[in-house]
């Protein structure tokens, strides 16, 4: 559930309780360390890649884990090179798919956050970046508003959490964790932790 959604909570369904921590920081941490590694393995690099977080859930991860893949990919060059070339960094977008939803009718229509895209996607690698993944719905959501921005050579999904009950054939290529939960059930990413709990009234 990210900022917005939870500032929004109460008038749609209650506030939200955390029942259980299912990761603290230092497992989101390694969490995205693993996820950093295993995308540049993918990839073969980190010369195409542009990483879109989703607003406003994914922005975090995105920044943090471009920020993981450039020190693993520094370290990795000057190893190979022998040298040290300074940090190669990776470009961090953001994407808002609000007008871009087919359930807007079913659920509040929540205020337009900025997208902001660094560069002109024809031809990278992104990866769409999320803190939760659940209907597949937002993925599905961005897929379509990436078309504004150009024709990417391919999308890739990381997600911190994967909570399962999918509606659309969506999967992610890189998760933090998988956590089963009842449909009732929220997950509550933020930067110290990850909380699974309920809306209570």
């Amino acid at each position: 559930m990210a900022e917005r959604e939870r500032r929004l909570a109460r008038p749609y369904g209650g506030i939200f309780q955390p029942r259980v921590r299912v990761m603290d920081a230092d497992d989101m941490a390694r969490a995205r360390r693993r996820m950093a590694g295993e995308i540049i393995e993918r990839n073969e690099g980190i010369d195409s890649l542009v990483l879109i977080g989703l607003q406003t859930g994914g922005i975090s991860l995105a920044r943090r884990l471009a920020a993981d893949i450039s020190l693993l990919a520094t370290a990795d060059q000057a190893l190979a090179d022998a040298a040290d070339l300074g940090e190669r960094q990776v470009p961090v977008g953001t994407l808002d798919v609000v007008m871009h939803r087919d359930d807007v009718g079913i659920r509040p229509l929540l205020p337009e956050a900025p997208t902001s895209i660094p560069v002109d996607l024809t031809g990278t690698t992104v990866i769409l970046t999320d803190d939760v993944l659940f209907t597949g719905r937002t993925v599905r959501a961005a897929l379509d508003a990436l078309a504004d921005w150009g024709r990417p050579r391919a999308v890739q999904l990381a997600v911190m959490v994967d909570r399962g009950h999918r509606e659309l054939p969506i999967a992610p290529d890189y998760v933090g964790r998988v956590v089963p939960t009842r449909r009732v059930e929220m997950i509550d990413v933020a930067d110290d932790g990850v909380d699974l709990g309920e809306l209570v009234k």
